[in-house]
């Protein structure tokens, strides 16, 4: 690191500290995103909501992220990155303090918004920190960590966010969320080092979007950025959003009993990204992996279109779908591979567009879809609804898939095998 050790600390006390801080903020974030699926039904029943709405109310989140990723990038090389993640800490706070106490659908649907602007510094900002304040052979390893870990939120918004609302309900729930990050956003104010000036000249914002724009014209973006435009849409729309109603309606389990269920998905996510991260070496490429688990999602996404599960097959496969769907840590890799240095910046983010945006697009027409179909006689919605969401997923997933089979791969060990 940069900066001196506290008084009293080693200097792997002082980065094991930071790094907490940076996680647990960022885990803020990914329980926020995903914490819908668990209490669907008991907003939609609150609420008399839609599943347009529903979807729309979930799917916010995720516009609000992507919409503000290019001025957040610039905003953070401008100001540093741990100033431009307090700031955005409290529309955090807001967002969430917002909808615990909102109303309607027209206010959860505003809350959900202003969560997703707040944490829309929670994962780009730790990276810069970490690019400005670590060895550059430690960064990979570094992120593995911040996206590995920061996936306790995803655990917290199922089984745990369940039990909760059991007790307390989902507004007390929420309001306890927000005085946890009130809480974290200390932490971070007094473990983060002061943002550290650069020795460049800060970049006009004329130049900031012209560089945007070199990374887009940069060969196989296009291909790379719609695999990651439907790839975490389709957990975030599975685990995140559609999971919990789809086993209420089909399958009749409780709210623990549901919550129990996503908890193996985020789980298998977790594990998932692990093992994928783990074995890049093994596979030698940055696309193969990607076609294997992005294929078997696929396939799994089928078996639940054509071949219909009891509730015990239901619970047992979203383990190999949490499993096969958390190759984003390879494709992250493949996108930030294809950008020169100069430009790696707005190039990772432009790909967290995707992401996000992928995201917001699955969950809000996933939802007219449901709507579509409409309900039974017993006043839940059709299994017809949830089939066509997921052979929509499935379909949107195969079409990126195909586009993606002819990106390049300028994996490191093709160009050591060619040395």
């Amino acid at each position: 690191m940069n900066s001196a050790p506290k008084l009293g600390q080693t200097r792997s006390e002082t980065a094991l500290f930071l790094v907490a801080a940076l996680v647990a903020i960022y885990a803020i974030s990914q329980f926020l995103r995903n914490s819908i699926g668990v209490i669907a039904n008991d907003l939609a029943r609150e609420l008399d909501l839609s599943a347009t709405q529903t979807g729309l109310l979930s799917s916010a989140f995720f516009l609000a992220f992507a919409a503000v990723q290019i001025p957040i990038g610039i905003l953070i090389d401008r100001y540093g990155p741990k100033r431009t993640m307090l700031a955005t800490s409290v529309l955090t706070v807001a967002g969430t303090v917002l909808f615990a106490l909102a109303p309607s659908a027209s206010w959860l649907i505003a809350a959900r918004a202003l969560m997703g602007l707040g944490c829309s510094t929670f994962f780009m900002a730790p990276l810069v920190i970490y690019a400005r304040r670590f060895p550059p052979e430690r960064f990979a390893a570094l992120t593995s960590l911040q996206m590995g870990l920061a996936n306790t939120g995803t655990l917290a918004a199922t089984a745990p966010l369940a039990a909760s609302v059991a007790v307390f309900g989902w507004r007390a729930s929420f309001l306890a969320v927000a005085a946890l990050t009130v809480v974290i956003a200390f932490v971070v104010v007094w473990i983060v080092p002061k943002d550290s000036g650069s020795a460049k000249p800060k970049e006009s914002w004329a130049a900031a979007f012209r560089g945007v724009a070199a990374a887009l014209k940069v060969p196989s973006f296009w291909p790379v950025f719609f695999m990651h435009l439907t790839t975490y849409g389709c957990f975030a729309s599975v685990v995140g959003l559609w999971g919990g109603p789809w086993l209420s309606d089909v399958h009749g389990p409780d709210l623990a009993t549901r919550g129990r269920i996503l908890l193996l998905g985020a789980t298998a996510q977790i594990c998932g990204m692990l093992l994928w991260g783990a074995m890049d070496r093994f596979w030698g490429s940055y696309k193969k992996p990607v076609l294997i688990g992005s294929t078997v999602t696929i396939l799994l996404l089928g078996v639940l279109i054509f071949a219909p599960l009891d509730r015990t097959w239901a619970a047992f496969w979203f383990i190999p779908f949490g499993l096969f769907v958390a190759y984003t840590p390879i494709l992250t890799s493949h996108g930030k591979s294809l950008f020169p240095s100069e430009l790696t910046g707005r190039g990772i983010t432009l790909m967290n567009i995707g992401t996000m945006g992928g995201a917001f697009l699955s969950q809000s027409i996933t939802g007219l879809l449901i709507d579509l179909v409409g309900r039974s006689g017993l006043g839940v919605y059709k299994p017809e609804g949830y089939r066509l969401v997921f052979a929509a997923l499935a379909g949107w997933l195969l079409l990126s898939l195909t586009f993606y089979s002819r990106a390049i791969d300028p994996h490191p060990s093709r160009h050591a095998s060619k040395a």
